[in-house]
């Protein structure tokens, strides 16, 4: 795949080989969960919004290799790269998530049974036609989003929230770990009345179980703006659990 030229494509290699870099730092040896907080923070880079979440630490000899990718679930949720109104499959719905850098949300909404689709996008902004420079300058308001289409009939809506919830960790406003900014807050994008009230009660049965505030943005969805090529099933293409950093989520 051609990478756009200019100075976007230029940001990304940066971007991808500090995170590569850092892999390679920190996954030379076992690391408790006190030492792997440290080398996240270690990640803040000069390069602010930086690809600079760092990838799961090396599992022991004995350990089965975890999956990267489900080739076998689609990638176009809703048609979305068609261009025009998203729409589902019949007897499909919509979901959209926002939880910090969309490479490892995209890996890890692909692997829930009953997810048939999955896209990484910006939304919730307001400009039109960005771009992923554009974005990380922090001047769009959009939200680095997973564009999620999955069968009700395997999956319910309250099981998706419920894994949004586990995957990162919804006290950190305009954060997760290293990355810094609004394109990587916590938000619920939703499709319908019914999506919007069970995310509010969702969250609220949330919070109950924490002792921070959540952050967590719940609005419905505007336009979803589909990313450049080179982000979508990053993880699967490249072979790596990339940000954010697998086990972060909360763990409840």
């Amino acid at each position: 795949m051609v990478k756009p030229a200019g100075r976007g494509s230029v940001v990304h290699r940066m971007r991808t080989r500090f995170w590569l870099a850092f892999a390679a730092c920190v996954s030379c040896q076992p690391q408790a969960s006190g030492e792997r907080q440290a080398a996240s923070a270690m990640a803040s880079h000069p390069m602010d919004a930086a690809r600079s979440s760092s990838v799961a630490q090396s599992p022991p000899p004995h350990a089965a290799k975890p999956t990267i990718g489900a080739p076998t679930v689609g990638t176009n949720p809703g048609h979305v790269k068609d261009g025009g109104a998203l729409a589902p499959l019949p007897g499909h719905e919509l979901a959209a998530f926002a939880e910090g850098c969309f490479w490892g949300a995209e890996n890890t909404f692909r692997h829930v049974p009953g997810v048939v689709a999955t896209a990484v996008g910006y939304t919730g902004g307001r400009t039109s036609n960005p771009t992923y420079e554009s974005v990380s300058s922090h001047r769009t308001g959009h939200a680095e989003t997973v564009l999620i289409e999955f069968d009700p009939e395997r999956v319910t809506y309250a099981q998706l929230l419920d894994r949004f919830w586990q995957s990162h960790d919804p006290t950190t406003k305009d954060r997760q770990g290293p990355d810094v900014g609004d394109n990587y807050r916590s938000a619920i994008f939703t499709f319908s009345v019914a999506q919007t009230r069970a995310a509010r009660a969702s969250m609220a049965a949330m919070q109950r179980r924490l002792a921070r505030p959540i952050t967590t943005e719940i609005s419905p969805i505007g336009h979803f703006y589909v990313a450049e090529g080179y982000h979508q099933q990053y993880d699967e293409r490249h072979g790596v659990e990339s940000c954010p950093l697998p086990g972060a989520g909360l763990g409840i």
